[in-house]
């Protein structure tokens, strides 16, 4: 880590923020309340749970803008998670350190690499590959023939980037993620033999992108799979072939979507959501964990359920759903009153 100090009144001029107490605390970390000792400062979210203050050794904390009073030394702001983010930034930045390229790293055949990078050991790039300035390759990671890496840009341990695949600036790419994968497609004969449709394209990925862990990101069968400028991908996560994902965008661990399914701008998708192929998912859409969606879904919408319908639908369906077993109870109860209703009124009618 690199250990800095600042004073209280710089890093709330960083953050846009308030002072509450003495501008001139000295800070050098980042911390929770629980964890958080001398020098650190902490953040509160809830402005109702104050008294959290008191017991944390925080030597200054972020607080929201409703609050007007504070036990400790403290920064207001608008939104706390947002200023913590940018001030833990700050105190974890540290310049670049390029070491150049390991002696056990293997480079292919005309290759353009930029004089400021750090490539670890096991490093294995093909011919024709261009890298940018201060790129990071950690051990094992692969770039296939005719890749391209943009400028600063971190690839983990064992990621690989496939042929002619398209990395922009400042990506980060972490453990066991393959980009560029052949997509799933094949051609079924008259015997039921499915025939491997040849996977041609390639994939895109934006300027100031996050990709989690042990992602697949297939390429395209013809043209582009393409991840759009600022989105963040969680672990697990399957994009199929010709997938479009929009600008600013979070996909949520353990989602998956089917091929040539396009979202716009925005949009968030919760763990373990399937959304199905050849969809379009409007500007600002979220999907709820564990949904099923199966049709196209317009700018703005929120849908859960499998399928997915309007999350305030699905609520209400769910809460009908935790009723069933009453309302059978009482179902079977109506029909044996029925039964006997009519036994007795034909028993009547005999008489």
């Amino acid at each position: 880590m690199n250990h800095k100090f600042t004073i209280l009144g710089e890093l709330a001029e960083l953050v846009g923020g308030e002072i509450l107490g003495d501008p001139e605390v000295r800070i050098s970390g980042v911390a929770d309340l629980d964890s958080a000792g001398l020098g650190d400062i902490s953040f509160l979210v809830d402005g109702k749970k104050i008294s959290l203050l008191e017991r944390s050794a925080a030597s200054a904390v972020i607080v929201p803008a409703g609050l007007d009073n504070s036990p400790k030394p403290a920064i207001r702001v608008r939104d706390p998670y947002l200023a913590v983010a940018r001030i833990h930034n700050y105190f974890l930045a540290e310049p670049f350190n390029a070491t150049g390229i390991d002696p056990r790293a293997c480079i292919g055949k005309e290759c353009r690499i930029a004089a400021e990078v750090s490539i670890g050991p096991l490093v294995v790039i093909g011919d024709r590959a261009r890298i940018g300035e201060r790129v990071r390759l950690y051990p094992g990671v692969v770039i296939a023939d005719d890749a391209v890496i943009g400028d600063e840009v971190v690839l983990h341990a064992n990621v690989t980037i496939g042929e002619r695949c398209l990395i922009g600036s400042r990506v980060i790419i972490h453990s066991g993620t393959v980009i560029g994968s052949d997509g799933f497609g094949y051609a079924t004969d008259e015997q039921g033999h499915q025939i491997k449709r040849p996977q041609v394209g390639i994939v895109q990925i934006d300027d100031d992108v996050e990709i989690g862990a042990n992602v697949c990101v297939d390429r395209a069968t013809f043209g582009k799979t393409w991840v759009q400028r600022g989105t963040k991908i969680d672990n697990l996560v399957q994009l199929g072939h010709n997938v479009v994902i929009g600008e600013d965008s979070f996909i949520v661990a353990q989602v998956g979507i089917a091929g040539s399914t396009r979202t716009g701008r925005s949009v968030m998708l919760g763990g373990q959501a399937g959304i199905g192929g050849h969809l379009t998912l409007g500007d600002r859409v979220m999907v709820a964990a564990k949904s099923g969606v199966h049709s196209t879904v317009k700018d703005g919408m929120v849908v859960s359920g499998i399928p997915a319908i309007p999350h305030k639908k699905w609520l209400r369906a769910s809460a009908a759903y935790a009723m069933l077993p009453e309302l059978i109870k009482e179902l079977r109860e109506m029909k044996r009153e029925l039964a006997e209703m009519k036994r007795k009124q034909s028993g009547g009618n005999e008489e």
